[in-house]
């Protein structure tokens, strides 16, 4: 094998960060009058085409990104690298249209194989057995910078960031039901941790950077929602991108870890007034809100100087402000169609008053999981949006566009124009996050281990042997 020599790393911005988003899809198929069917097997016709050009159920798409059957027999997908938050948006929601696509062939592969039935697939984070599934957050960090230090000044932040970028869902417990901030919440066991499944962390601290080890180190979150709406899921990175800016730049932060974090999570998640105390290390309490608020103060007061105040992230700062406004007063109509909690509670709620019926209503569930359902047609999220009752952070035509095309402006461009020459030459090749690979007579491979860089004479190289 001849691995070709990694370049010297350019000199980076400092204002870029990469970033990337994993989304675990819940898969269940609908055939009442045909035979038993597992999900393994679904996954598998669901994945057939996938399976066809690609070799794998485990592949690297030509828009860079990744796409496979996860632990479980359930879809994942994971954004190509994005240095850009609207990037990142586009490409989660071309995610979401991609799987999407695979539904019409593994219906009609089910009925060849005696399965009369409707595959539905959902970005949500729980199913009726108790499973949970997640959407991981990625933050590109240096090296230098104090990793454990900075998970555990985030740990509060990220315990209370659900009151704004909370997905929402209905609780259901022996004593009644009740509408909570996060379906995610109650599935989380530890603070930090290397485990994933096992004891479910909120920071996962394996070291795994996808990206030269000797400067950059990954800020893998795997406790937040699965989000259906855009400007939710740009205030759920955003927030967490401008509190880790601080955190490199040194920036003193309020002294808020926690006591107990599991209790903590919990008790935040539960309480929709944002009113429910949490304890903290050295023995004051405050308030969910009062404890995002604080955050929030911290970063408009020292962005200056760290961050340009772009459009966006203006954008950000005022919806930040304005989620935590909403809890503290209880008046969700300045958020209704921009946070997914607030979107979903004011349709149940409107479903409610129309059945006159309680939150512990088998219809209300129903109507729960189809907000989640990612088809155009039949997702009421997706119908929300395209009558303007959601509101839009990226258009139609650039999530068209990152169905096919990766980031320009990161190594995802080299990695998705790899992909899409060698797919059209029909040459065999291998891909990873930082390998390319081409196979025949003479193995030849390029390792990429910097994430910033788009450009690259060795991938123009492999590229010519193509011919």
């Amino acid at each position: 094998m001849q691995i070709a020599e990694v370049p010297p790393p350019l000199e980076v911005d400092p204002a870029r960060r990469i970033f990337g988003l994993e989304t675990e899809f819940g898969l269940h198929v609908h055939a009442p009058h045909s035979r038993p069917v597992t999900p393994e097997e679904v996954a598998g016709h669901l994945f057939h085409s996938v399976v066809q050009w690609g070799r794998s159920s485990n592949v690297f798409l030509p828009n860079a990104s990744r796409l496979y059957i996860d632990v479980g027999a359930h879809p994942e997908y994971a954004t190509a690298e994005c240095d850009t938050i609207t990037d990142l948006i586009a490409m989660d929601k071309a995610g979401e249209r991609i799987v999407h696509d695979l539904v019409a062939d593994g219906e009609k592969r089910l009925r060849e194989a005696g399965v009369d039935g409707t595959i539905y697939l959902y970005k949500n984070n729980t199913d009726s057995a108790g499973n949970s599934y997640g959407c991981h957050e990625n933050y590109l960090l240096r090296r230098r910078a104090d990793f454990a230090g900075f998970g555990r000044q985030l740990l509060p932040f990220l315990v209370t960031r659900q009151i704004v970028t909370g997905a929402g869902t209905i609780t259901r417990t022996p004593e009644g039901a009740h509408y909570s901030f996060s379906p995610r919440a109650d599935h989380m066991w530890e603070g930090m941790s290397s485990a994933t499944t096992r004891s479910r962390p909120m920071i996962n601290t394996r070291d795994e950077p996808h990206a030269s080890a000797e400067l950059y180190r990954r800020m893998h979150v795997i406790v937040g929602d699965s989000t259906m709406a855009e400007p939710t899921t740009l205030l759920k990175v955003g927030a967490t991108d401008l509190v880790l800016r601080l955190l490199e730049a040194r920036v003193l932060m309020p002294d808020l870890a926690l006591a107990k974090e599991m209790q903590a999570i919990r008790d935040v998640a539960h309480d929709l007034t944002g009113t429910a105390t949490v304890e903290l290390a050295d023995g004051r309490t405050m308030t969910a809100v009062e404890v995002q608020q604080s955050f929030l103060d911290t970063v408009v007061v020292h962005l200056d100087g760290i961050i340009e105040r772009t459009e966006e992230v203006e954008r950000i700062l005022d919806l930040w402000q304005r989620g935590i406004d909403a809890v503290r007063s209880q008046d969700f109509s300045s958020v209704d169609t921009e946070l997914d909690w607030a979107i979903k509670l004011r349709l149940i709620q409107r479903y409610q008053d129309r059945l006159g019926c309680a939150l512990d209503d088998p219809r209300l569930a129903r109507l729960e999981l189809a907000f989640h359902d990612i088809s155009p047609e039949r997702g009421l999220a997706n119908r929300l949006q395209s009558q303007g009752l959601i509101a839009r952070v990226v258009t139609d035509d650039q999530i068209a566009r990152a169905k096919t095309s990766p980031p320009a402006t990161t190594r995802a461009a080299l990695r998705g124009r790899f992909v899409q020459e060698a797919l059209a030459a029909g040459r065999d090749f291998t891909v990873d996050w930082v390998h390319l690979k081409l196979t025949g007579n003479e193995h030849r491979t390029v390792l990429l281990k910097d994430p910033f860089r788009s450009v690259d004479d060795r991938v123009d190289l492999l590229l010519a042997d193509l011919g």
